[in-house]
C-alpha cells in the first residue's frame, strides 16, 4: 500500500451535538460521531480507511484535517479563555470573545495567529507533570 502523505489533506468538518461531535469529510461520503474528540478522532481515522479501503492508499492521521469553529472550540474546551488567550498571543481579549460569540469574523491571518497560540499551550501542557505532596 501507498501512502497518501503527499495528497491533498481530507478535510473533516466537525461539529457539536447533544451527546458529543460529529464529523463528516468536505469532499467525501464519510461521516461518523463520537462521544468525546479522542473517540471522534479515531472513528474518522477508521470511517476514512474503510472509504479508500478498495484503493491502495494508507490512510493516517497526517492525511486528515478536522475543523471545528470557534464557537464550538471554546464551548468545549473551556479551560481556554480569550483574556488567558489574548494575553498568550498578544492580541486583544475582547475581539477574540467577538470571534467566538460570532460577532465578527477572523481573517486567515487571525485564525492562524490564534490556532499557534492554542497550539502552544497544548506543547507546554504535554511537557508538565503534575506532583502530589504529601
Amino acid at each position: 500500500m501507498k501512502t497518501t502523505n503527499n495528497k491533498k489533506k481530507i478535510i473533516i468538518v466537525v461539529e457539536m451535538t447533544g451527546t458529543g461531535f460529529s464529523a463528516y469529510a468536505r469532499d467525501y461520503a464519510i461521516c461518523t460521531t463520537g462521544r468525546t474528540i479522542p473517540e471522534l478522532i479515531d472513528n474518522v481515522l477508521e470511517s476514512t480507511t474503510l472509504y479508500f479501503e478498495d484503493t491502495k492508499e494508507k490512510i493516517t492521521i497526517d492525511n486528515l484535517s478536522l475543523e471545528i469553529d470557534f464557537k464550538q472550540f471554546f464551548q468545549y474546551y473551556k479551560v481556554l479563555n480569550a483574556k488567558y488567550l489574548g494575553q498568550k498571543i498578544g492580541m486583544n481579549p475582547t475581539l477574540i470573545s467577538q470571534y467566538v460569540h460570532g460577532r465578527k469574523k477572523p481573517s486567515g491571518q487571525q485564525t492562524n495567529k490564534i490556532l499557534d497560540g492554542i497550539h502552544q499551550i497544548g506543547r507546554e501542557l504535554t511537557e508538565l507533570n503534575l506532583i502530589h505532596r504529601i
